[in-house]
């Protein structure tokens, strides 16, 4: 067990970690694709229920 926690150790430290710019910019960009598919969808489902409410 300790030889594990040793090796993970070792590997952890030829990590290529990114930048903290890099991780903000990232972050942005998910959250943006993430906003922006919710809005997409929740269009969609929008259109659908009120197309639904018609029909019914």
């Amino acid at each position: 067990m300790i030889n594990y926690f040793k090796d993970v150790r070792s590997e952890m430290r030829h990590v290529s970690w990114p930048s903290r710019l890099m991780v903000v910019v990232y972050t942005i960009v998910v959250l943006g694709v993430s906003l922006a598919t919710a809005i997409y969808l929740g269009l969609w489902d929008y259109l659908f229920a009120a197309i639904l409410r018609r029909v019914i």
